[in-house]
């Protein structure tokens, strides 16, 4: 495949990660009385769920996988899967949609500027005058969108600001999960390229499994423990969270990440790291949707910011380092 063929290739998977990881943000606004917890170790219980049958029918290839590549699979899973879904399902339920969404969206910028560091040995070197360009109108569309949100927050009188302070602060620490994520994950797809994308987010969802049916049990003893009137094991709206969790298990989970892989074997991480942009855009058009609002212009400016950076930086070449 030609440089420019893994450039759209690439650039389609992660589009379709980023369509499908969008759909995290909306759920805890649709389940807000469920706590952030549950919803995590439900979403990944669901995840490794699904990935059994999966498992099953690609044995031959996760057999092929060595300890060390299942406690990487583990690792990845705790950090990038429940610690940061935790983080980021009480930063939304305590600062709303957009906030997070934006505070999240800052990750191409992290992410570029942690690769371009990290790992310019082996994808090469951006650089840094051609990506600043990109990245500073990736960071202007943010601040776009961050600052309706805050005029929003400032126009209502019952905000409770000490709860969107923390709903922050809960999303930068999504941020670091993240940060660190797909960078770890893209170095054991680029160091196993003849590996399967498939046969790598299977993996990660049998290594959830075991820490998400853990903290689920943990989370329904101490409901019980507690005497909480909070009703276990599916809640209040027990049809619409089983198929929420059952949604995010399959798509968001599984198959999101099966795209991420394969996009993260085609492209340099540095490139990568900025596509994220794509959950950052999918989210918010969830967002304003159930919301039953169209973004007002500075937040659609934002938008065209974001995307003209993305844009640009696509255009960047690396240049070897030695």
């Amino acid at each position: 495949m030609t440089p420019s063929n893994h450039l759209v290739a690439g650039t389609f998977f992660a589009l379709a990660a980023g369509l499908m990881w969008g759909l995290v943000f909306v759920a805890p606004l649709m389940l807000p009385e469920y706590p952030a917890a549950l919803l995590s170790v439900s979403r990944y219980l669901a995840f490794g769920l699904i990935a059994l049958p999966l498992a099953w029918w690609d044995r031959a290839r996760l057999a092929q996988l060595t300890r060390g590549d299942w406690v990487e699979a583990l690792k990845l899973s705790l950090v990038g899967n429940l610690i940061y879904y935790l983080c980021l399902a009480a930063a939304i339920q305590r600062a709303g949609g957009p906030l997070p969404t934006m505070i999240i969206g800052t990750l191409p910028v992290v992410i570029a500027i942690t690769s371009n560091l990290r790992d310019h040995a082996r994808d090469g070197r951006l650089p840094w005058t051609k990506l600043v360009p990109s990245l500073l109108l990736i960071a202007a569309g943010i601040a776009c969108v961050n600052q309706v949100e805050l005029q929003r927050l400032r126009a209502d009188a019952n905000a409770d600001l000490g709860r969107y302070a923390i709903g922050a602060l809960l999303a930068v620490c999504a941020v670091v999960c993240w940060t660190w994520y797909p960078i770890r994950n893209a170095d054991w797809m680029r160091a196993h390229p003849d590996r399967s994308a498939t046969a790598w987010a299977t993996a990660q969802g049998i290594a959830t499994l075991p820490l998400a049916a853990l903290g689920f049990g943990l989370f329904w003893g101490w409901n019980a423990l507690d005497g909480s009137p909070f009703a276990m094991p599916l809640g209040p709206t027990p049809v619409l969270f089983f198929g929420l969790m059952t949604a995010l298990g399959l798509l968001a989970s599984w198959l999101g990440t099966l795209c991420w892989n394969a996009g993260s074997q085609r492209l340099p991480t540095n490139v990568m790291g900025q596509l994220i942009v794509f959950e950052t855009l999918a989210a918010l058009a969830y967002a304003f949707a159930w919301r039953r609002e169209m973004p007002g212009a500075a937040t659609l400016v934002g938008i065209a910011l974001l995307v003209a950076g993305v844009l640009l930086a696509l255009r960047v070449k690396s240049v070897a380092t030695h």
